[in-house]
């Protein structure tokens, strides 16, 4: 990908702390240290997926175009969730889904199809999760899905997810 503009979807999520604060300072973050935000979904509240007992998650979804390789967009993206006190390494010796103040995933970077022992590209559960077809389908409704061949309007029409999702008005 040396060189070559990656246009790329993030989403962000939190549910410890002041959420809406977390997602704004991720976004600054982003913003100054990654690449310009492009377009970026409304926020959205989503109950926990596979979790019981937690705060339900703030979530929005970022676009930007970026020129850095997957493994060094990841990197930045670790650093930004470390410097906002997210230790994926410490955590989550379970494996269990838990809270968190900061999540940064990377959904796409543009057709690309990837796996690595660090990365999947696209995401490997977009199109089971509606906290992430919501957002993604609000500013990218019609980007085709590299695998499955299809669009992320028509993702959040087939996603089983049984999970409530709703803008969040703050």
């Amino acid at each position: 990908m040396e060189n070559v503009w990656a246009e790329t979807y993030l989403l962000l999520g939190s549910n410890e702390g002041d959420r809406m604060e977390m997602l704004n300072h991720a976004r600054q973050m982003i913003a100054t240290q990654v690449s310009d935000i492009i377009s970026s979904s409304a926020v959205y509240e989503t109950e926990p997926w596979g979790m019981s007992n937690a705060q339900a998650f703030l979530n929005q979804v970022l676009q930007l175009k970026t020129k850095q390789e997957p493994e060094e967009l990841l990197q930045l993206l670790l650093n930004i969730e470390a410097s906002m006190g997210r230790n994926r390494s410490a955590s989550n010796p379970s494996g269990q889904y838990e809270s968190r103040t900061i999540d940064i995933d990377i959904l796409y970077m543009s057709s690309l199809v990837m796996n690595t022992d660090q990365l999947t590209l696209p995401h490997p559960r977009i199109s089971e999760r509606r906290f992430v077809l919501a957002p993604l389908a609000e500013i990218a409704p019609n980007f085709m899905h590299p695998v499955i061949s299809e669009t992320q309007q028509e993702l959040l029409a087939l996603c089983p997810d049984p999970l409530k999702v709703t803008v969040f008005h703050g």
